[in-house]
């Protein structure tokens, strides 16, 4: 008879929560309290991880169907804004044009509650994407196993972005939203240990394609964190704290960082 004490109930809640807010996974969200976004967001690398699995499967299918690296690349960039309706996308857009529109924060928020895209989201989207296929494409380009890799390292890179920017401390810029629903309820410690975690899963599938790959897998990790950390500050300074909008431009900065990464100093 097995002794293993069962999962808190809290854990089994975090996870829909993760689930069911960062994908359009087929998942129901039962708490919507604190104590389950706490378990959420420090389970969203988890929801990252099945993205990014997703993602990297799709373009390896079409590479053994006879694609080239490029459609590859389209594909796996594809699968991550599918399976989030866009949300992160638009995250990004709407921040882009808070930020550009340079009015204070009351108007520079009613920007971004605007349904329409102005031109700084409009040239966010555009330069984000196309870095993001432009990396793949290099990646697939260099190996199946790389573009795979970088796939759902930036998936994973992308969600604990979130992690961390849930910390106790980051402030939410409306009384209302998913921004308030998660804003500073991650303990810094939890938070912490999460991307240390992920940190050391990333070199032990880095190491897969060599020691190089042991080090430099984690630190782009590491740099997709700080740029997210960068925006994050800047967006607390303008806004007054977080949004969700804020949040999916942060992941979003996450990934195409983590995927940039990896494309540097690496030879065939």
């Amino acid at each position: 008879m097995s002794t293993t004490p069962p999962l808190p109930r809290s854990s089994f809640d975090g996870l829909r929560f993760a689930f069911g807010t960062l994908t359009v996974l087929p998942v129901r969200v039962t708490r919507w309290d604190r104590e389950a976004a706490r378990a959420g967001m420090l389970g969203a690398p988890l929801a990252g991880l099945a993205v990014g699995a997703c993602a990297a499967g799709l373009g390896l299918l079409l590479l053994f169907l006879g694609a080239g690296p490029l459609l590859a690349a389209v594909a796996s960039a594809a699968v991550p804004a599918v399976l989030t309706r866009g949300l992160h996308l638009d995250g990004l857009a709407d921040t882009a044009d808070g930020l550009g529109s340079g009015k204070p924060a009351g108007d520079a928020l009613r920007i971004m509650k605007q349904s329409d895209i102005g031109p700084f989201g409009v040239l966010a989207l555009v330069l984000v994407l196309l870095a993001q296929v432009a990396a793949l494409a290099q990646l697939y380009d260099a190996s199946w196993a790389r573009g795979a890799l970088a796939a759902v390292t930036s998936a994973v890179a992308a969600r604990l972005a979130l992690t961390l920017a849930a910390r106790t401390g980051v402030p939410a810029a409306r009384p209302e939203g998913l921004g308030a629903a998660v804003a500073g309820v991650v303990p810094v410690r939890g938070a912490l240990a999460v991307a240390a975690g992920c940190l050391a899963v990333a070199a032990a599938w880095g190491a897969l394609l060599g020691p190089y790959d042991a080090l430099r897998t984690p630190v782009a990790v590491v740099l997709a964190l700080a740029a997210a950390e960068l925006l994050l500050r800047h967006c607390t300074r303008r806004f007054g704290g977080v949004t969700g909008d804020v949040f999916g431009g942060l992941a979003e900065t996450a990934a195409t960082t983590a995927l940039v990464a990896l494309c540097l100093g690496w030879s065939t």
